[in-house]
């Protein structure tokens, strides 16, 4: 079908990969608007010269480095040629304003960075008469530099550091970088010892081929758990089962016993300490109910517990079965693996995107004198200056798209998988199909899903904003108030990425618009709700052992190749790296394995509710699936037959009366 006109079905059917259709097509455009009006910030900072103000630089009277100016009314010294002065120089590159991380000296256009150390006026002047390039205030001559009043305020602070320019920026930056240390101060106090930082940095440099190494060995281990994790699931399931269920008991049977405990040894004490200290009396007996309430609530925890492991027994079977054909998928669609990858470079190239045109943003608009420095600066004013917050939100909005893509095509490929009964007559690239569906219908639905996530995750940010801002200075109840409005936007916005991604599976499987898919995908979780509890449970645990199974394995491989330096000081950053480096690698390996897993139990949800396995109605599940229904049914069926023979002995049994007394036949 073609994407305009296309209608959705009136009753909602479930036809598997039929019927294609265009979704949510009015928030595709609505997205595509968005974009180029992203576009345009950054046409709008080419245009107006707020990139090339960033990469050429410009002095602190609104001149371009390397360019001829125009004149800035009532900025004085504006509009000069600097074609021959491509780079700008600080007068005082070392006066650092840390809150709005920039310099606050006077900058100027010059033609040459001062290479070597200059320390009297008369090396300024030198340098000026040799190389063509006056480092002192446009208005004043090289030559007189060592006698004019001005040259105190007007050049540059002595001695004058020995600079070289920045690649693509035309900087000059002090080659002893000793004066940026207020940016350094709090590392090196936290450090201590400013050899340590040293030592540990030089540990970095010497282990560079070992750390790329463990990172890389980090990657395969992550590819290869993610096939394996099928055979070692199970183990690990019952396992946590079992270490939950005796916790739970020994816990419980500690806090009785230290009540019982305490009230033998309060009894035999408390006629002795009552003559003496009636205080102590009164601790003592607020103790023994304090351990009196932990010990019930732990025996109420503990039993339902229980319950819960008992009515829930045959859901964690299914969580192995959905393991164990989640690590099938890997191996019919190996491409799985590449997602990550995928994703992560196209964020990566976005945010470098959106970092730039940020910057961009910072060097566009209209000229103002900063009141305090005297210096000419470029801000955004009036209208324009909401850009910055266009920027901000497309910043959000854009890499939930790209996220919410990676669940689409994901989900798309599994329902693929799922509902080809012959996996020999899978398509060539399932991961290739599900990408070109997804561009060709399904763009629509991922912007809606993504934009409702925007919608809370932006006030979550503000007032995460606010609440840093406000750190010592509001009281308790605000502070209280803040934080809980944070975190009910969190688990908001964790409620709505588990149904968008649900929503986007279901996309997948029928072709609907979001608020359908959504509606469809929630009724089937409700209907689901105890298996879901349990895989979202179990799974999630079992999937952080295996996370924490490659950070150990990693860093104990890295013990084993460090070990060969002395300096033990020197395997920490470089351990911390590596660590850090292989979680964030198991995470997003392992978050793709999640997924799978989610939407395996949906199409199963699907399958079992729409489907019997009678002629003309088969189901679509993997033998493993297909085990566990059987074993459900059986199940069923003895459970069924108990009730019959219950039923029938209650029945037989009220038949069966005992006959009047004097009513018997002589």
């Amino acid at each position: 079908m073609g994407c305009c006109g296309s209608a959705e079905r009136t009753k909602r059917e479930w036809r598997p990969l039929e019927d294609r259709s265009c979704t949510d097509l009015p928030w595709f455009l609505l997205f595509t608007v968005f974009c180029v009006g992203m576009g345009g910030i950054c046409g709008f900072t080419i245009v107006t010269g707020g990139a090339a103000r960033l990469v050429f630089g410009y002095d602190s009277y609104g001149n371009t480095c390397g360019r001829r100016n125009e004149q800035i009314e009532g900025v004085r010294l504006s509009g000069l040629d600097h074609t021959d002065r491509k780079f700008v120089f600080f007068l005082d590159p070392c006066n650092i304003d840390i809150v709005q991380r920039k310099i606050k000296s006077m900058a100027l256009c010059v033609s040459l960075c001062p290479t070597e150390e200059l320390k009297t006026y008369q090396d300024l002047k030198r340098f000026a008469m040799l190389n063509g390039s006056e480092l002192c205030s446009y208005e004043l001559a090289g030559h007189k530099y060592p006698g004019l009043p001005e040259r105190f305020s007007k050049c540059p602070k002595l001695p004058v550091p020995p600079s070289k320019p920045l690649p693509v920026f035309n900087r000059c930056t002090p080659v002893d970088i000793s004066c940026y240390a207020k940016f350094a101060e709090a590392v090196v106090t936290f450090v201590g010892d400013n050899s340590v930082l040293h030592r540990l940095i030089a540990g970095v440099a010497a282990s560079k081929e070992i750390i790329v190494g463990l990172c890389v060995l980090a990657l395969v281990l992550s590819m290869i758990l993610m096939v394996i994790i099928r055979y070692i699931s199970a183990v690990l399931i019952w396992i946590l089962t079992s270490l939950v269920v005796l916790g739970s008991l020994a816990g419980t049977s500690v806090l009785w016993w230290l009540y019982i405990d305490h009230r033998l040894y309060g009894n035999d004490t408390s006629a002795k300490v009552a003559k003496e200290v009636k205080e102590e009396v009164d601790i003592n007996r607020d103790s023994g109910q304090a351990l009196l309430v932990y010990a019930v609530a732990a025996t109420v925890f503990t039993i339902i517990l229980l319950l819960l492991m008992l009515f829930m027994r045959k859901r964690v079977a299914l969580t192995i079965a959905l393991f164990h054909v989640a690590g099938k998928v890997f191996i019919h669609l190996p491409l799985l693996t590449l997602q990550p990858f995928v994703t992560f470079l196209a964020l990566l190239l976005f945010w470098i995107y959106w970092i730039l045109v940020l910057l961009f943003l910072g060097t566009t608009g209209n000229p103002v004198q900063n009141e305090e420095t005297g210096l000419t600066e470029f801000r955004l004013t009036g209208p324009l200056q909401y850009l910055t917050w266009y920027h901000a939100v497309g910043l959000v909005w854009i890499s939930e798209f790209i996220l919410a893509c990676q669940q689409m095509t994901v989900a798309g490929a599994v329902v693929t998988y799922y509902f080809t009964k012959d996996k020999n007559r899978l398509p060539v690239t399932p991961i290739l199909s599900s990408v070109l569906r997804l561009v060709r219908y399904h763009l629509g639905t991922v912007a809606k899903g993504s934009f409702i996530i925007t919608l809370v995750k932006i006030p979550r940010l503000i007032l995460m904003y606010i609440h840093n801002q406000l750190k010592g200075k509001e009281n308790v109840c605000a502070r209280c108030l803040l934080k809980t409005c944070i975190c009910c936007l969190w688990c908001l916005e964790k409620c709505l990425n588990y149904l968008n991604q649900n929503a986007y599976a279901a996309t997948a499987i029928n072709s609907t618009s979001f608020c359908t898919s959504a509606r469809d995908a929630f009724v089937i979780l409700v209907e689901n709700a105890l298996r879901v509890a349990t895989i979202n449970a179990v799974g999630d645990f079992v999937l952080f052992l295996g996370k924490i199974l490659i950070v150990t394995s990693t860093a104990f491989a890295g013990v084993l190749l460090l070990n060969y330096q002395r300096d033990y000081a020197e395997w920490l950053l470089p351990l911390i790296i590596v660590c850090l480096f292989s979680f964030l690698v198991a995470h997003c390996f392992l978050s793709i394995f999640e997924i799978v897993v989610d939407v395996l139990f949906l199409c199963f949800a699907i399958d079992t509710k729409y489907n019997d396995g009678t002629p003309g109605k088969e189901f679509f599940m993997d033998k493993a699936l297909m085990e566990f229904m059987e074993s459900s049914r059986r199940l069923e069926r003895a459970a069924e037959r108990g009730r019959s023979r219950v039923k029938e002995a209650v029945s037989e049994g009220a038949e069966m009366k005992p006959m009047a007394p004097g009513t018997s036949s002589a």
